[in-house]
């Protein structure tokens, strides 16, 4: 889990590429949910702060994001 600190110090291209990243993992944990095969359910609640963590920093920085 990265700090917000750590966040604020990418550039936004990275920034979006670890929003894709993220996006992708949650998918994949939901997928494994689904199919009763994720061993600990916290991660979809990890996955999700992660996420906004980063859509806030973009947000502080009036980047644009795209879903």
């Amino acid at each position: 889990m990265m700090k917000v600190v750590e966040m604020r110090g990418m550039k936004s291209k990275e920034l979006h590429a670890e929003l894709d990243r993220l996006r992708r993992h949650f998918f994949d944990l939901r997928s494994q949910a689904v199919t009763e095969k994720l061993e600990n359910p916290h991660q979809l609640k990890a996955a999700r702060k992660e996420i906004a963590r980063v859509l806030t920093v973009l947000n502080e920085r009036g980047d644009r994001v795209a879903d």
